[in-house]
């Protein structure tokens, strides 16, 4: 009985996955799905000024709305990720 449940979720779970590759699909050829904005590449002058003014990362982050962590990675490109 269990097993007969599980197959039918699972079959139920592709089904909707293979709808939201369509949908995504379909948005995709329209123009709509483009994703999140890269906020902080866009401003990454404006990081790097602001560090040159003696500002540390986290006033910087405060400033700009953005995490301390986002600055630090503009900052130092060459460090390792997490």
């Amino acid at each position: 009985m269990l097993n007969v449940l599980g197959g039918v979720a699972e079959f139920e779970r592709e089904m909707m996955l293979e709808r939201q590759r369509k949908g995504i699909a379909k948005a995709k050829a329209e123009g709509g799905y483009k994703g999140r904005k890269p906020t902080v590449r866009a401003r990454s002058e404006e990081i790097k000024a602001l560090a040159e003014q003696g500002v540390s990362m986290g006033a910087i982050g405060a400033e700009l709305g953005i995490g301390s962590g986002s600055v630090h990675r503009v900052l130092n490109p060459a460090a390792p990720a997490a």
